[in-house]
């Protein structure tokens, strides 16, 4: 399925896990900037569990990207204030040129 150039709508950073040192030396997970690129985003479904007396909501998601920087699972997305934590890259079989990235969010 072709997706027109105006689907493109959305402005993704991926980032992947790196990490620092504090004044003492000690490591401190951080995020890198890999690129900043244009995306399709679909939101598929949402659920609700309750975890450890906490509500919990999970929502999944498909980002659509063009071919490009290479992704990889240990990687995260960011749109606004979302962070979708790449579940998935899933290459787009039919036109080749795309990727599709299987996230997950999760607010709790």
């Amino acid at each position: 399925m072709k997706i027109a150039a105006g689907a493109m709508n959305s402005r993704v950073t991926i980032q992947y896990p790196d990490a620092t040192q504090d004044a003492a030396g000690q490591p401190m997970p951080a995020w890198t900037t890999l690129a900043t690129v244009w995306a399709n985003i679909r939101h598929l479904n949402g659920a609700e569990a309750i975890k450890a007396d906490a509500e919990v909501s999970t929502v999944k998601a498909s980002i659509r990207i063009r071919k490009g920087p290479a992704v990889d699972a240990s990687m995260r997305a960011v749109h606004g204030s979302t962070n979708y934590a790449i579940r998935a890259v899933l290459p787009d079989e039919v036109e080749r040129d795309k990727v599709h990235l299987v996230c997950e969010v999760v607010h709790g």
